[in-house]
């Protein structure tokens, strides 16, 4: 009877790792859900900010390009997943977009050290006008996508 019980419980375990095994991972968004910009500024609110936010206005921008850049042949708004694009959702391509999500991690990680050592040093006019620069950077990719 024990032996009954343990085959049915074992029987039960396998089958319902096969049922799991069978389901079909869902498909990444390509472009990060963080890469959008909360507030675009204006020459003047910049000028009254403190230079440490400036700083981290800058990078927040940095990433934010970072993280959309490479994609724009897709999309240029988060959202958008490979299965959408006509792309495979297979095992291969998932781990292509993986790596390039950790390679681009990796790569920010050391940006931000960088520039948490050495952009303190900038001149803050310089800031703003970068600052302003990536703003409208953005603003001309979210224009982009009208014109396909």
């Amino acid at each position: 009877m024990k032996t009954r019980v343990v085959l049915f419980c074992f029987s039960l375990l396998l089958v319902t790792s096969l049922g799991y095994a069978q389901k079909k991972k869902e498909a990444k968004s390509i472009i990060s859900a963080n890469v959008a910009i909360k507030k675009y500024h204006n020459k003047a609110d910049l000028d009254r900010m403190q230079k440490g936010e400036l700083l981290d206005l800058y990078v927040e921008r940095i990433e934010s390009l970072v993280k959309l850049l490479p994609y724009i042949a897709f999309a240029t708004k988060p959202g958008v997943t490979m299965t959408t694009l006509g792309i495979p959702n297979d095992n291969d391509n998932r781990k292509s977009l993986d790596d390039q999500f950790e390679a681009t991690a990796d790569y920010l990680e050391k940006t931000k050290e960088f520039q948490s050592r050495i952009l303190p040093y900038s001149d803050t006019d310089n800031l703003v006008a970068a600052i302003l620069f990536y703003e409208e950077t953005m603003k001309s990719l979210h224009e982009y996508s009208e014109f396909h």
